[in-house]
């Protein structure tokens, strides 16, 4: 063992003198030194070693993809795993289709649905009213009744019954998984993880493994839609669930309740709440899945819309899109008014009870009246046709044709500066460098960014995406990520500060930032597509759109809360408002400026995908090329993989870097 003297005290010092604070350099010097030396070296190297795969080219490991794909399909007969997923496919086919033509298609010898469109409104609405109030059931009753104005019935109806379906399972899978994440740290611990990846994942990925093992149409769109949906209610019911205060569990535990019973009198009916929130988060995301699960021949609105976007006309697009959109604030609306109309009656509220019960049975007899004439004439069972679609979609066409024409020259600028100063300086930089000097830089600035474990994670998913064989057209994916993410934040910086300072101004973004994280992504690419045209920067402006709102709610709460004491303390001192917000706000706020970040390369990453469809190309490309063609399945897959490993590469990063920006204790 070696002794260690004791440093003396100088003499006439009070106390030990100070460390000597070693220097560091800002980590933002760090990383653009690693920039300057990544040029430098991509100068010299720029066209080699970029493993670009041109084309329909295919590598070994795509073929044997390909042929993996062959052989499950080649066992259906014998191999028990296939057998028990087409089952459960059937399963799931089945339920759709009784539903269908319960409310939505003849069943046969019917000409007609069991229900028409009379019944089916009316009993819609009658439920809103029992769950939400009335102020709800008109929006629903109209809601139901722009459905079939515009000439959707059955295709809205197709998707409400894919999401209906999708969200039962759900909730019978997710809310014993919730009690079990709520009540158990271990089981949280571990869900926690598989939760992150579920919901990482871009909702286009999920769609090839699923049509693998459980074939097109009905089934792979309610698998799609259920895996998809289920991390919301499992994650915020269990949350709910463990945030029950303590001192509330120690009192039901001295009172002598078993587990269950704390667990039936205590948690849950304090969770209710917050259960109701995640079952709004369900319904909302199961929408989203299901329109884009036409592209696996899911029913519903979105074929429709996928229809007129592979013939790039706006005009067919615009109206079943825009009911997509009516349906979700409908859905978003009904779940909410219902989550508050339940606290109010918990806590005694709600009005009269007895008055409550009568006109609840009074407007249930006239429901089942109106459900009665739906069965019986055929007025009221088939929607009556209409011009309300044709007239709007020619419109519509008009007014894209003259936005065109007067703006056409500005978009095309904003698209040739944008694709000139920002797009193609990075694509070359990211995509024509040497992937192994590509490769050494992201992982030099994800040490400097996030530490040591984002750095490991991305050795990881980096080593996975060259393994995979698609690295060009990753990094160029990656590049319309980064791109967007950055106009994104320039966006949240200008609205979320602006948002925080302003109350007037929270009080009108606000809800139209709610409004617009309710919109499936598939309905952005619309009326972006009818300004930029077919073109990988209709993507980027798609993906800028709808990752945009969640970016700037994250900066504009962020901003708002630091302390107001700070913000009068840095006034007394004479600072301007610029000075306060880059001194003072915006450094303090560091944490959800990472976050929004965070979620703002995550949607991006997620609309540049399914951006593939209308000129992004890349890996959106790849994944649609596997979708159409059973000899390019291997590559989709490939692909699909590899988008999986960007999105975790690049939520671990961010995460990290969120973590380093919170201020130590």
């Amino acid at each position: 063992m070696t002794a260690v003297a004791e440093r003396p005290v100088p003499v006439g010092s009070s106390g030990p003198p100070p460390e000597k604070q070693r220097f560091r350099l800002p980590r933002w010097t760090l990383g653009l030194g690693v920039l300057v030396v990544w040029i430098a070296i991509w100068a010299v190297t720029k066209g080699q070693d970029t493993l670009v795969l041109p084309g329909r080219e295919h590598t070994d490991l795509h073929d044997a993809l390909t042929g993996f794909r062959d052989s499950v399909l080649g066992s259906r007969d014998t191999n028990p795993v296939i057998q028990l997923t087409y089952q459960l496919g059937e399963s799931f086919t089945s339920a759709v289709d009784w539903l269908q033509r319960l409310v939505s298609v003849p069943d046969f010898p019917r000409p007609v649905p069991q229900i028409g469109w009379l019944g089916v409104t009316a009993l819609a609405a009658w439920v809103a009213l029992a769950i939400a109030g009335w102020r709800t059931a008109v929006l629903v009753g109209l809601s139901f009744l722009s459905f079939g104005m515009f000439g959707y019935w059955s295709d809205s109806m197709d998707l409400l019954i894919v999401t209906f379906v999708a969200v039962a399972a759900s909730v019978i899978i997710g809310l014993p998984l919730a009690v079990w994440v709520g009540t158990s740290k271990a089981a949280n611990t571990v869900l926690s993880n598989l939760l992150d990846l579920m919901q990482t994942m871009p909702t286009f990925v999920y769609l090839l493994p699923i049509v693998l093992f459980f074939g097109i149409g009905a089934s792979a769109a309610v698998v799609a839609t259920l895996v998809y949906a289920l991390p919301p209610i499992i994650r915020i019911a269990g949350y709910g669930i463990r945030s029950v205060p303590e001192t509330t569990i120690e009192a039901t535990d001295a009172a002598g309740q078993t587990a269950v019973q704390r667990l039936l009198k205590v948690q849950l009916p304090m969770a209710r709440k917050t259960i109701v929130v995640g079952l709004n988060q369900t319904i909302m995301a199961a929408l989203s899945m299901a329109t884009i699960a036409s592209y696996v021949d899911g029913p519903g609105l979105g074929k429709p819309v996928l229809d007129a976007l592979v013939k790039n006309n706006v005009g067919n697009a615009f109206v079943p899109g825009m009911l997509i959109v009516v349906m979700a604030v409908m859905l978003d609306r009904t779940t909410t008014a219902a989550s508050e109309r339940s606290e109010l009656v918990a806590r005694g509220g709600g009005g009269g009870a007895t008055l409550r019960r009568v006109v609840l049975g009074a407007s249930a007899l006239v429901a089942l009246v109106l459900v009665y004439l739906s069965r019986t004439y055929g007025w009221a069972a088939e929607f009556p046709a209409t011009t309300w679609g044709p007239w709007l979609s020619e419109r519509v066409d008009s007014f894209v044709g003259w936005v065109t024409a007067t703006f056409g020259g500005f978009t095309e600028a904003v698209k040739n500066v944008t694709s000139d100063l920002l797009l193609n300086p990075m694509q070359s930089l990211l995509a024509e460098s040497p992937w192994w000097l590509t490769g050494v830089a992201i992982l030099a600035l994800a040490w400097i960014v996030g530490g040591l474990r984002a750095s490991l994670s991305a050795v990881v998913c980096l080593a996975g995406i060259w393994y995979l064989d698609l690295w060009h057209d990753a990094m160029i994916t990656l590049n319309m990520t980064l791109v967007a993410t950055l106009m994104v934040m320039v966006l949240a910086l200008v609205l979320g500060v602006w948002m925080a300072r302003r109350r007037g101004v929270d009080l009108i973004l606000r809800p139209l930032l709610d409004a617009g994280q309710t919109i499936p992504p598939f309905v952005y690419l619309i009326p972006v597509l009818a300004l930029f045209g077919p073109t990988r920067f209709t993507a980027i402006v798609a993906g800028i759109v709808y990752a945009a709102p969640a970016a700037i709610k994250l900066v504009a709460d962020g901003v708002k809360g630091v302390s107001p004491n700070t913000i009068e303390a840095s006034r007394s001192t004479g600072a301007t408002t610029w000075q306060e917000i880059t001194k003072v706000q915006l450094p303090m706020a560091r944490g959800s400026l990472v976050l929004a970040a965070n979620q703002g390369l995550l949607y991006v990453l997620a609309m540049a995908v399914i951006g593939g469809m209308v000129g992004a190309g890349a890996l959106g490309y790849d994944v649609v090329l596997g979708f159409s063609r059973s000899e390019e399945w291997g590559k989709g897959a490939a692909a699909g993989l590899t988008i999986v490993l960007l999105g975790i590469m690049i939520d671990r990063i961010t995460r990290a870097a969120a973590e380093r920006s919170q201020p130590t204790r």
